[in-house]
């Protein structure tokens, strides 16, 4: 179980995005969940992807100013790998 660091709310970590920032202040999405580095947790939801950007959430966690490009690739990670997941849910 993690901690979405948008919603406070705890999950398995197969239902969130791990996102990393490594000892270079990079900032991206792990979906390994094994990149070095100081990672968060984040919801395959969309919605709360966006919630992400406009709050500034990543900027906050990693204490540094996170680009907007990060959180436009975010919600579109996130999109891809919920669509992914309905996809299959439901075509089992």
């Amino acid at each position: 179980m993690r901690k979405d660091i948008v919603t406070g709310e705890m999950a398995p970590k197969k239902e969130l995005v791990r996102v990393v920032r490594d000892k270079e202040n990079n900032v991206a999405v792990d979906p390994t969940g094994k990149m070095s580095g100081r990672g968060a947790y984040i919801s395959l939801d969309v919605a709360i992807a966006k919630k992400a950007k406009k709050a500034r959430t990543f900027d906050k966690a990693f204490e540094m100013k996170v680009d907007d490009s990060f959180y436009d690739d975010l919600i579109e990670y996130v999109d891809h790998q919920q669509a992914r997941r309905e996809l299959f849910e439901n075509g089992n």
